[in-house]
């Protein structure tokens, strides 16, 4: 049910589809050093996810890490009542309707401190995606801040990918129009750059198994 991909990262990929396009999605699950799980954008709480994640250990956070990946957090808020559950920043405005414990910054929070890493990408304002990193396993943790659906299964997806310039793993052209503070952008992805992520787990496409820091300067080298 979860497929490992280093040390104590796991992560499962399920079908999705965002304005009738076929992009899948996909949750991170880490193990932390006194194994509490830390959970990135939560998928559907299944009978069979549930048994899955708590066979690694108990849920110690749950992470909504931008405006569009947090549909099935009320689930896990349910089903574990004792995690902190994080919302990025205007989320809890977009879901009144949640409990958030707390409000995403630009720091690691002190349950993943000193093993994941953390950078709020708002010059994305369009999705205020927070973006993370595992430092023992030198992963960058993403949900659009990286898209890799040039080669997707769907034929309509493919199609979609190459209208909106996403032809490698990367970004589109849409982030040329809606980032409008380049200069802040900037910072924040040298920001990233500087962890030297080897790969990148995201939430639409295929995993960047290598290279995951050239993947990345190539997809801001326009900034």
């Amino acid at each position: 049910m979860l497929e490992p991909i280093a040390d104590d990262l796991w992560v499962k990929a399920r079908r999705l589809r965002f304005a009738g396009v076929e992009t899948g999605t996909r949750m991170t699950v880490v193990r932390l050093a006194d194994g509490g799980l830390f959970v990135h954008s939560p998928i559907p709480l299944s009978e069979r996810t549930r048994a899955a994640v708590e066979a690694l250990g108990p849920v110690k956070a749950v992470v909504a890490p931008s405006l569009f990946h947090h549909l099935s957090v009320g689930e896990w808020m349910e089903a574990y009542p004792d995690a902190v559950v994080y919302a990025c920043p205007g989320l809890e405005r977009k879901r009144r309707d949640l409990r958030w414990s707390r409000i995403l910054g630009d720091e690691p929070e002190a349950e993943w401190r000193g093993e994941i890493e953390q950078v709020f990408f708002g010059a994305r304002s369009f999705e205020n995606e927070v973006v993370f990193f595992h430092r023992p396993s030198r992963t960058l943790i993403c949900a659009d801040a990286v898209f890799n659906l040039a080669r997707h299964p769907s034929r309509l997806t493919r199609i979609v990918a190459r209208l909106i310039g996403n032809r490698e793993p990367g970004a589109t052209f849409l982030e040329r129009v809606l980032i409008r503070d380049r200069t802040a952008a900037r910072a924040q992805v040298d920001r990233m750059l500087a962890w030297k992520p080897e790969r990148i787990v995201l939430a639409h496409g295929d995993l960047v198994a290598s290279g995951g820091d050239e993947v990345l300067r190539r997809a801001y080298a326009w900034l």
